[in-house]
């Protein structure tokens, strides 16, 4: 008999459905929200509302692009948390009822744990051929155990993973995340939300040698970013007195280059503080299989500069292919499959919750 599970994630501001059949993904389907563009960042109420608009029709989609009718679902497969509450409860409202109206089993997914097995998706070949971004890319699985450097807009993390549900935090972030830092950042250069792509952008336009920011000496492995933020403001706080400019616009009318040598600075100092602490890990811990997941792993430079500190260290190297680096509900279709098979079920009453770890 066929494991067919739908799989919901509303933890932020993109709603997600996805179709996964006997452990092929078989549709992948994303509502992103425009609303938040005008504010610089993600509203929690403009968010919650524009799930409950698009969640019907992104699940409707999954389903008709997978082939399949809701009566042919084993299961629903939901992100619990962490994330934004009223987001959440969007997407855990729509996954219960759905369930209960079909006498199906609900699972539930730790969005972390999800973005580390996006590693795990095998898109079926329709999907492929349905999806360009998807042709041509080699998919490759990291085995167990793997450490996976965990980064996004809330968390930056180094986990080492024995198993899907068997997965431990060996460092993380005290303060602000990778994520918040490039769209925090963003912002103060006036850069449109989400301020990331721009960031990666820009960089490979500049020089990173320009502007040196302060990189935070923590112990162990764990990461510090609001004193690179603060260090960021001050570079620019300086220069605008400096050339007694008003606003950022004023002073780049000045200094040919300023965003793109900002950004580029930026990212780098980002991109060394991750794999100071990732090379670390991996050395102590005589792990060599290694791998990179969430939103900031789309980051080109971050990336090449994964490739290239693997060669280096002897490292086999696991990057996701963009399609499953931002929130989708193909990582959670994933988790959620390996948890049906284990018949880890939730019970109904199951609420959402906004802080976890892995």
């Amino acid at each position: 008999m066929d494991s067919i599970i739908l799989a919901i994630e509303s933890s932020c501001d993109d709603t997600s459905a996805a179709v996964i059949k006997n452990g092929l993904l078989m549709s992948n389907v994303i509502a992103s929200q425009k609303v938040h563009e005008e504010f610089g960042g993600v509203v929690p109420e403009l968010a919650s509302r524009a799930h409950q608009q698009n969640i019907l029709p992104v699940v409707d989609t999954a389903l008709s692009k997978a082939g399949i009718t809701a009566n042919d679902l084993s299961a629903i497969a939901f992100t619990r948390g962490p994330g934004l509450l009223g987001s959440l409860l969007v997407g855990t409202s729509f996954a219960k009822g759905m369930a209960l109206a079909l006498r199906i089993p609900l699972v539930e997914v730790n969005h972390l744990q999800g973005h580390i097995m996006a590693h795990f998706v095998e898109p079926s070949a329709e999907l492929v051929a349905a999806t360009p971004r998807l042709q041509g890319v080699q998919i490759r699985h990291p085995e167990m155990p793997f450490l996976c450097l965990l980064v996004s807009g809330g968390n930056s993390q180094i986990v080492k993973v024995e198993a899907y549900n068997r997965m431990q935090i060996i460092g993380q972030t005290i303060d602000d995340a990778a994520g918040e830092a490039f769209d925090k950042c963003a912002k103060v250069l006036g850069l449109p939300y989400p301020g990331g792509p721009w960031i990666d952008k820009l960089a490979k336009e500049g020089n990173a040698d320009v502007y040196p920011l302060a990189k935070p000496n923590m112990q162990g492995y764990d990461y510090s970013f609001s004193g690179l933020k603060t260090s960021f403001l001050y570079t620019l706080r300086d220069l605008m007195h400096a050339h007694q400019a008003d606003n950022v616009d004023a002073l780049a009318e000045q200094i040919p280059h300023l965003r793109e040598d900002l950004c580029a600075s930026l990212q780098q100092t980002i991109i060394d503080i991750l794999l100071k602490k990732l090379k670390k890990a991996a050395q102590d811990l005589h792990i060599t299989r290694i791998a990179v997941a969430g939103g900031v792993s789309a980051n080109s430079a971050l990336r090449d500069a994964m490739v290239a500190l693997g060669k280096k260290q002897g490292w086999e190297v696991f990057i996701p292919p963009f399609s499953f680096t931002t929130d989708n509900a193909a990582m959670i279709a994933q988790a959620g499959y390996y948890k049906f098979m284990d018949r880890d079920w939730c019970p109904i009453d199951a609420a959402p919750y906004a802080k976890t770890t892995i």
